[in-house]
């Protein structure tokens, strides 16, 4: 029996698994389209509290579907859309174009990174 150990969250229409490896963003992505996915991506406080339990089972902070747009400091969905719920740290997002990818800490709220950074993958289905 395969046992995921809630390593799997359910909101909504959304699922979340993480398959526990830490990687760039871009190999992140890759993995989760692959799956048939996406990057976890929270549009509210509970898909937000659903990828932070997973975050929390590794320890780990990991990468969100969110990037940097075009304007230095705009974050959007990796689909184009602009944000509509943001947890981010205080103080941040303070990269100003350096640092164009966003991570989740193990306390929910939101970093932005540089992509190249190993991270947590987390997908959504």
């Amino acid at each position: 029996v395969l046992a995921l150990n809630g390593k799997i969250k359910e909101v909504g229409d959304k699922i979340f698994a993480s398959n526990g490896k830490e990687v760039d963003f871009a190999s992140a992505l890759e993995s989760c389209e692959e799956a048939g996915g996406t990057l976890a991506t929270p549009t509210n406080e509970e898909e937000n509290k659903a990828i932070l339990d997973i975050v929390k089972q590794y320890n780990r902070y990991a990468y969100l579907g969110i990037k940097e747009g075009e304007i230095s400091g705009q974050f959007n969905y990796i689909n184009g859309t602009p944000l509509n719920y943001t947890k981010w740290h205080k103080n941040e997002p303070n990269g100003k174009g350096t640092e164009n990818c966003v991570e989740m800490y193990t306390d929910g709220t939101w970093n932005d990174k540089k992509c190249n950074i190993y991270r947590l993958t987390i997908c959504e289905f």
